[in-house]
């Protein structure tokens, strides 16, 4: 196949997670690097768990991480779709499906099965018993032609299998895996149509893979054990396969498949936490795949250059957090302030009601400090109101409270009636022969309310920009002598 069309096809049975994210990554950095197409296609036939609001949050959360598709969905003030393939939802092409299963049972390929779900359940309960795996035993394979159009003229209820071939062997290239062979004899004879007319994914995601001309399937490596039932179903219509690369698993620290408690969740709560797109988007890229260098921090142009399935790891990739905030850290350092005001409006609404010039101050004083813009408001809240401590905070080690209340008594006077510097501060502290830090940790303490913070120096500096900035930080140092 010479053109390269990739497809993300997620199912909208809930928002898009981490792992989605990454095949759609992948997807979009292999064709991008081989200037063929990236397309979305909804994957929702599974009508009992399709989840209202989840196709708008897949759509939209690509978009915002600025993977939108070349074709299929994508996102302008709401869900659009573009492309010459449609449609782009399985759920508008049952049809197809449909007839596409016929021409299997037809050729010998599939057929009808009319078992029940009792019958089903008592023999999964005998394989079971006997330690064998569970796989359908082709009991209604065996009926007549005139026993199944009975059948059907019945209208009793049937899905439609596929007819495993026994004693072959079904070998595949993966792409990131190498050489896979599977017997045809541990291959179940999948439905591929239900009962309700909605097919499997198996039969679905095989019919529009060739109808929409995809050249490489990306995607997890649980599908592995699938494959064989694509390629039979690929031979069975004649059409020519894709190549397949499957991706390793998500695992969390301690080496286990990823839950929700270890980060497993929706990608728009990482952005609502004041996650980066870039910053998600670059952690992401290296869950799995390795540039082989010591680089770190990529820009898209970059990933598009470097990326191949050469570079993709067969182990499991390990999720960590503590990762995805240093890179987070180093993205929002990296920031221009005024560009980084704009971001942590969201987070912080009382700027809007301060000079911009002091909130510029405060972004230049915490930027260096800042895992994710959600930590903003907490961080700096003393600048906005005056904080509330226990009076033992301005203990410093083991220096009586006399001594600390006498010392902010003086630095008070100081302050007052001097220019607010660092340089007039120590010149201070020497020429009373103090004690630094039973001087400057209580001013700190008394001017943020908190145990850990930016200097003293650097937090007089910042409140100097207002007009009365002299003013809060002699009021707040005075309630802190009143609370002592």
């Amino acid at each position: 196949m010479s053109q390269i069309r990739v497809r993300f096809g997620p199912s909208p049975t809930g928002n898009l997670h981490v792992g989605g994210l990454r095949t759609a990554l992948y997807d979009y950095l292999f064709a991008k690097k081989n200037k063929g197409t990236y397309i979305l296609r909804i994957e929702d036939t599974d009508k009992a768990r399709t989840v209202p609001g989840a196709l708008d949050n897949i759509v939209q959360t690509l978009h915002e991480l600025g993977l939108t598709s070349d074709e299929g969905p994508y996102w302008n003030n709401g869900v659009k779709v573009r492309g010459d393939f449609g449609p782009y939802q399985q759920s508008e092409r049952l049809s197809l499906y449909s007839k596409h299963a016929g021409e299997l049972v037809k050729n010998k390929h599939a057929y009808y099965c009319f078992c029940t779900p009792e019958r089903l359940e008592e023999l999964r309960n005998t394989q079971e018993a006997a330690h064998q795996p569970p796989k359908y035993d082709k009991h209604c394979l065996k009926l007549t032609p005139e026993e199944v159009n009975q059948k059907l003229l019945n209208q009793e209820k049937h899905v439609v299998r596929l007819n495993v071939p026994a004693d072959q062997t079904i070998t595949f290239t993966d792409m990131v895996h190498g050489e896979i062979s599977i017997s045809s004899n541990d291959v179940d004879d999948q439905v591929l149509l239900k009962s309700d007319g909605y097919p499997t994914y198996h039969l679905a995601s095989v019919v529009d893979d060739h109808l929409m001309k995809i050249s490489h399937v990306i995607r997890g490596e649980e599908w592995i054990p699938s494959t064989p039932k694509h390629i039979l179903l690929y031979a069975a219509f004649e059409w020519d396969q894709p190549q397949f690369a499957h991706l390793p698993l998500l695992l969390s620290k301690s080496k286990k498949k990823l839950s929700k408690r270890d980060g497993d969740v929706a990608v728009k709560d990482f952005l609502k936490q004041g996650y980066l797109p870039e910053a998600l988007i670059n952690f992401v890229v290296f869950l799995g795949w390795n540039p082989k260098t010591e680089q770190e921090i990529f820009t898209i142009d970059e990933l598009v250059e470097q990326f191949s399935f050469g570079k993709v790891n067969k182990s499991g990739a390990v999720f960590d957090l503590d990762k995805l905030d240093w890179i987070n850290g180093m993205y929002i350092r990296k920031m221009d302030v005024k560009e980084l005001y704009d971001k942590i409006l969201l987070f912080l609404p009382e700027a809007e009601t301060k000079p911009k010039s002091f909130i510029y101050k405060i972004l230049e004083l915490e930027r260096e400090r800042l895992k994710k813009l959600s930590e903003i408001g907490e961080r700096v809240k003393y600048f906005f109101s005056d904080p509330e401590y226990d009076p033992k905070l301005l203990i410093w080690k083991k220096a009586s409270k006399e001594n600390i209340k006498r010392n902010l008594s003086s630095t008070y006077e100081h302050i007052r009636s001097q220019e607010v510097s660092e340089d007039s501060i120590k010149k201070f502290i020497e020429e009373n022969n103090l004690k630094t830090g039973e001087v400057l940790w209580p001013l700190r303490v008394a001017l943020t309310g908190m145990e850990a913070s930016p200097g003293p120096f650097e937090i007089m500096d910042t409140f100097m920009v207002l007009p009365n900035g002299k003013e809060l930080i002699l009021n707040r140092i005075n309630k802190a002598i009143s609370s002592l």
